[in-house]
């Protein structure tokens, strides 16, 4: 059984789909956990009411195609996703139709339509010791991971293991930003509710990925792959760097290599595929606000000071393209630190507020916000990230 498996994939035929699928899974350890009458939760991507085409959510296809696999086992399926927003079932079923999930049920597979609220107590997290979730969780046997592999304003990179705060519901996630202001200890949650939900398996629809503005506003990308592993985080790994990062960019990486659960590089996973026939070299990224915890290691004031002054040299902040807003609010709605006001139906950002959640940047239903990087951090980083 390798760590990860990486399969080429080059559309979403639903031929192709289910081939690909198979390969990928086959050799990550196969689905012979699941026995008839296991109840099943694919936890997918449905960030945003966004269609399958412009590559920010999960495409139905491949949901379909897992769904078949599983269902065919005499399995009970349940496809589900807390998006951004308020979570209930006028919103979430409008979701469900936009993002073209509804496929799912004709292959046997139920859309959640449980939309209660569960807190959880986590003694053994490193930071979130409590939560909410979605608690149509709780009737899972087993939790599948069913990623997209996008950019991210805030933390580099969308895949396995960001996937997870899908757990969280959509209204609370803004609360989260803001108490966990730190991305650091904002990636150190994402880990924990990993570590709570124990998904099974992992699974990375990396067919069309999304590059630059992402997770919701940028740009459809073809990779081609499909990609599994048992652990979201060595699939993480391998994505980030088929996409230009390594683990030293990535904060939940970082996090996870912290505590034992990947090796220090990709090259030293077990990989089953030709992994570097799939990196794209010029793929558009956005440098997270890691930048944030740049330090130095000097323990004397001015080394400190030094660490602090490059952090806000380098930091990356949300910022409006007013060509592109048509002043809808949503950015002023869903900031969790209350840092944006509308004045003449623009949004405008307290920068002493602003706690670079990026939330609004997420949300935002035109892509109008956009990662400002700062001129060192260009200078330093090269202008294509």
């Amino acid at each position: 059984m390798s760590d990860v498996a990486i399969i080429g994939c080059r559309s979403y035929d639903s031929a192709e789909c289910r081939a690909s699928l198979e390969e990928a899974v086959s050799n990550t350890g196969g689905i012979d956990f699941i026995k008839k009458g296991t109840r099943v939760v694919i936890k997918t991507n449905l960030v945003a009411g966004i269609k399958p085409e412009k590559a920010a959510t999960t495409h139905p296809a491949m949901l379909c195609a897992l769904v078949d696999m599983i269902a065919e086992k005499g399995a009970d399926v349940v496809v589900g996703d807390s998006p951004g927003g308020i979570y209930n079932s006028v919103y979430v079923n409008r979701i469900y139709s936009i993002a073209g999930v509804r496929e799912v049920e004709k292959h046997g597979a139920r859309l959640n339509q449980n939309f209660s609220q569960s807190a959880a107590s986590f003694p053994g997290a490193r930071v979130a010791k409590s939560f909410f979730y979605t608690s149509y969780l709780d009737d899972a046997d087993c939790i599948i991971d069913f990623c997209k592999l996008k950019s991210h304003g805030m933390m580099g990179m969308s895949a396995g293991a960001k996937n997870m705060f899908g757990v969280v519901p959509g209204i609370i996630k803004p609360e989260y930003h803001y108490k966990y202001p730190n991305p650091k200890d904002f990636a150190g949650m994402i880990i924990d509710l990993n570590d709570y939900f124990k998904p099974v398996l992992t699974i990375c629809d990396a067919v069309e990925g999304m590059e630059g503005n992402g997770p919701t506003a940028g740009t459809p990308r073809h990779i081609g792959a499909v990609i599994a592993s048992r652990s979201q985080h060595k699939l993480d790994l391998l994505c980030a760097k088929l996409i230009g990062f390594e683990k030293e960019d990535i904060l939940t990486l970082q996090e996870a290599y912290e505590r034992g659960y990947i090796p220090e590089k990709c090259e030293m996973l077990d990989i089953y595929g030709d992994y570097k026939s799939f990196i794209i070299p010029d793929y558009k990224i956005v440098t997270s606000n890691r930048s944030l915890l740049f330090k130095s290691n000097s323990k004397t004031v001015l080394g400190k000071l030094t660490g602090r002054v490059v952090a806000r040299a380098l930091k990356s902040e949300p910022t409006l393209k007013k060509s592109e807003c048509v002043g809808c609010g949503e950015c002023f709605r869903v900031c969790p630190a209350k840092a944006i006001i509308m004045v003449n139906k623009k949004p405008v950002i307290d920068r002493s507020k602003c706690i670079a959640c990026f939330c609004c940047q997420e949300f935002c239903p035109k892509g109008a916000m956009k990662v400002k990087r700062t001129l060192i951090a260009r200078v330093l980083g090269g202008v294509s990230k």
